[in-house]
Order: C-alpha cells, then structure tokens, then sequence
C-alpha cells in the first residue's frame, strides 16, 4: 500500500491522464425532468467537459504538468483549445472521424446534475494508440484513469506492466469494473455510491478500510457535503467541505481530484491535500459549467488567503 511519501521526487515524475474528452450541452431546468413528463429549460450552453478532460484542467490549474491521452472527433478543436490554455501537455491525443464524445446535462435550480453520456471517439481507443502512449512513460510516473473511455482493461495491465503508478476513478460504476485487475491501483477515488458498489459497506470508514485491506491501495473517498476520507498505509484523515453558493456540482468531483493529487504528489502532507482540493471545488460549484468553472492555484489561494 502506497502512502503520501511515497513520490518519485515530487512532480518530476510525469502525469498522464488517459481520459475522456466530451463536448457538454448543458440545459438548466427546474427540477431534473421525470419518467414521461417534459419540461422546458431557461437556458443552454455548449461547453467542454468529460471526467478525463475535467482533471487534467483541474491538475494542471494546480500547477502540476498533465500529459493528455485521448481521442477527440472532428468537431474536437475546443476540448483540445481548452485543456492547451489550461497548461496541459495535448501532444498524445488523437482526432478520429466522426464525432466527440458528449455529454446531455440538466442542472436544477439547486445546483444538482443529472447526465446522460455518448462515448463518441472515447470508445475508438485501441490497443496500438494504448502501447503507443504508455512508451512514452516510464516506471514510477503515474496514470490517472476513469471509466469513460474503451479498452480500460488493456490500458490497466499495460500500465502495470509498465510500472507506472495508477489512479483510478472506476466512475461511471459499472458491475464488470469488479472483475477488472484492481490490485493494480495504487490509489482508488470513489465517491459514498461507488464506494458502497465496491466494497458492500455504507459507512464511510467501512468503505475505507475495506478497499484498503482488500487491494492493499490507498483510498480517497468523497463525501459530498460530510468532506472527504483519505486512507493510506501511515493513517486516515479527513476534512470537511468549505460553504459556498451552489450553482452547479458540475466537474466538483474531478477539481477535487486535480488539486488533491497534485498536491499529495508533490510532497503535502494529505491533510494539507484535502485542505487544498475543498477550497477548491467549494469555488467550482459556485459557477457554471464543468471544466469552466475550474479554479486556478492562485484563485485558491487569493479567495482563501493562503500561501500553499
């Protein structure tokens, strides 16, 4: 089981992120729309958006220097605009025919989402773009993963065969992730439900300790508004959320995960990592959109009078 120093000398490793790249039409409604009924929106934005593409703004808005591997449509200029302004490495990805990946997302006048996914180009990677990639990495860099995209389990044996340290967000759950080589992820981020969808458990220290004893890894476990647990071979921790108006938990999860990592492999000290990655999403959820609404480091910093 890795721990917090457990780093190949801080962010001189290098981070890739194999994820999916979405374009997000975004409808704000009311209230999430019901089984037979139809509703009107008051409005609708085109964004950028996807699991992959979110954390690799969102490490990269941390200050850490994310390589992006993934596969865009013709329609994907946008996605690859935004992830290069937000200081991520684009040079990996690849542009297929045909179209991106999308998202159809409705946010109610809570805050809350509901998303439906179309894999697009994210389900067009192949096993030779997959060894293509991984040869560019060597032993100790880390690959952070999500379920989003195709050939996950290739890519998953082909990473540790590598020896590269993995990370793996298993979201959107799916039953067939639970025969998948978990005991190849250093670092498992899930939130309360894929928690509970992978070990059994509802509690929150239950669902810790039993993928942590299960898959000898260690655990971040995001709880909505109760915080969030990081368990790892030197102890557990945890750290409650920072108030903010909620416009959209879009992309929370994901600017959660960017800046924790990128802190933790940098040297902090896990309670300074999820100190960090709060404030951080506190002020995503307080703007529209997904990977938009991605603070950087120095908004962090500035709006939480903090110098780390």
């Amino acid at each position: 089981m890795l721990s917090a120093s457990s780093t190949k000398g801080g962010l001189a490793m290098k981070l890739l992120n194999f994820g999916a790249l979405n374009i997000d039409v975004v409808y704000q409604v009311d209230h999430l729309v019901l089984p037979g009924e139809t509703i009107s929106s008051t409005s609708r934005e085109t964004n950028c958006g996807g699991k992959g593409l979110n954390q690799s703004v969102a490490l990269a808005r941390a200050g850490a220097q994310v390589f992006h591997a993934g596969m865009v449509g013709e329609d994907g200029g946008m996605l690859l605009e935004l992830l290069g302004e937000a200081g991520a490495d684009t040079s990996l990805v690849r542009e297929v025919p045909g179209g991106s990946g999308q998202a159809i997302i409705q946010v109610d006048r809570r805050g809350e989402n509901s998303i439906i996914l179309y894999g697009g180009a994210n389900q067009r990677i192949d096993e030779p773009y997959i060894d293509e990639v991984i040869s560019q990495f060597e032993e100790g860099d880390c690959i952070f993963l999500q379920n989003e995209i195709s050939n996950l389990r290739y890519l998953m044996e082909r990473a540790h065969e590598a020896g590269l340290r993995l990370i793996f967000n298993p979201s959107p759950f799916e039953k067939c992730l639970l025969s998948y080589p978990l005991d190849y992820v250093d670092y498992f981020v899930v939130n309360e439900v894929e928690g509970h969808q992978f070990s059994g458990k509802t509690e929150p220290e239950e669902i810790l300790k039993t993928l942590m004893d299960r898959h000898q890894t260690a655990v971040l476990l995001t709880l909505g508004k109760e915080g969030a647990l990081y368990g790892d071979d030197t102890g557990t921790v945890r750290h409650g959320i920072y108030q903010s108006e909620v416009v959209d938990t879009t992309g929370a999860g994901d600017t959660f995960t960017g800046f924790f990592f990128s802190a933790l492999l940098s040297g902090q000290p896990p309670q300074d990592a999820l100190r960090l990655a709060s404030q951080a999403s506190c002020i995503t959820v307080s703007r529209p959109g997904a990977a938009p609404s991605i603070p950087t480091l120095a908004e962090v910093r500035e709006r939480f009078h903090t110098e780390r």
